[in-house]
């Protein structure tokens, strides 16, 4: 018995000693959830909210193969997504296209200025993260920016 003891004392240590060695599961910290953040789900879209002063600062993950049109046109009633979108691109690529024909990809890391009237959906496998600011109702007006998109 003692011998089988020690067998099992000895097959412990070294599973001790080979799960100190295994790299840790790392947690991914842009997607971990946002301390004090409102958190919804819209349309397939994970939105988290933070006010800052008279903004807001939100975190948006759109998971592979949204696509607005199929996703949001019958939430929202309307044709094309008429809101503005204005932040940093995280992670993922997005395709925009407006109304008037304009294509524009966004590819992360990258700024984007999404005027309003875009239909947009994710290319590729990953989901895409965008860090967004804005002030609700009044963000194209309080960022200079065009009711719709024009050229």
């Amino acid at each position: 018995m003692a011998k089988k003891a020690t067998k099992k004392a000895t097959k412990k240590a070294k599973g001790a000693r080979s799960a100190a060695k295994r790299p840790a599961i790392k947690r991914d910290a842009l997607l971990a959830p946002i301390k004090g953040a409102t958190m919804r789900e819209i349309g397939g879209v994970l939105l988290e909210v933070v006010p800052a002063g008279n903004a807001r600062v939100k975190r948006m993950i759109y998971p592979p193969g949204f696509k607005w049109s199929s996703a949001m046109k019958s939430i929202v009633g309307t044709d094309r997504c008429m809101h503005a979108h204005v932040g940093f691109l995280a992670r993922g690529e997005i395709h925009i296209e407006y109304a008037d024909g304009c294509i524009v990809e966004h590819k992360a890391p990258q700024i984007v200025a999404i005027d309003p009237g875009h239909e947009g959906w994710v290319v590729g496998s990953e989901p895409v993260v965008l860090i967004e600011f804005d002030f609700e109702a009044d963000t194209v007006e309080r960022l200079d920016m065009p009711s719709t998109h024009k050229h």
